[in-house]
């Protein structure tokens, strides 16, 4: 059990660290509230149970010996969060182009199941996740205990505290959302949410 928590712990510490995944599930509630935001976190988790599933059969292991997948597959996370990152950012020049553009800002909506698909491919796409899970799973694994059936255990607990982490934030940002959806607001706040994805999706591109 002290092993247990110690894990529990460690996945709080890394879930309070900011990440591609707070951005996004920040950024959908404000585009289409709470549920929108619980929706993109659902997704998260999915993908990351994925990732989950594949370490305790050993898929994992597979990208983390064949730099090829591996690098193919970051590249392919990378260019997702650009795009997603660019969209609130190009959609706004796209209106004012247009004669019968809004005059003011107005947010990027998006719904659930735009949220959901979001967070699930913002997870399927990073094998870093992967590797991730590989390298911390078998610290924690009791000697003598059956290992996928551990491992299974120790990925839930860690969706289980992300999501935990996800629905406070989502809480957080949907109490705020009358603020954040203030003209001024909605602009500053769209182009900064697009722009840290941009920088993250490059970031994770070049430092691969």
């Amino acid at each position: 059990m002290d092993g247990l928590w110690g894990f529990v712990l460690l996945a709080a510490v890394l879930s309070l660290t900011p990440g591609p995944d707070d951005v996004l599930v920040v950024g959908c509630t404000v585009r289409g509230g709470g549920r929108c935001g619980l929706a993109a976190a659902a997704g998260v988790g999915l993908g990351s149970l994925a990732w989950g599933v594949a370490t305790g059969v050993g898929l994992a292991s597979v990208l983390s010996r064949s730099p090829a997948v591996f690098h193919g597959v970051r590249l392919a996370g990378a260019g997702y969060l650009v795009v997603l990152g660019a969209l609130p950012l190009v959609t706004p020049l796209l209106r004012r182009a247009r004669p019968t553009a809004p005059a003011e800002p107005v947010a990027v909506r998006v719904g659930l199941r735009g949220a959901f698909t979001a967070g699930l491919l913002s997870d399927l796409l990073n094998p870093k996740i992967g590797v991730f899970y590989l390298a911390l799973v078998p610290q924690f694994v009791p000697v003598g205990a059956p290992v996928l059936g551990y491992s299974l255990l120790l990925c839930s607990l860690d969706i289980a505290v992300a999501m935990v982490w996800f629905a406070l934030l989502t809480g957080l940002a949907a109490a705020a959302l009358g603020d954040l959806r203030r003209p001024a607001v909605v602009l500053w706040s769209e182009r900064l949410l697009g722009a840290s994805l941009v920088g993250i999706g490059v970031t994770a591109a070049l430092m691969g």
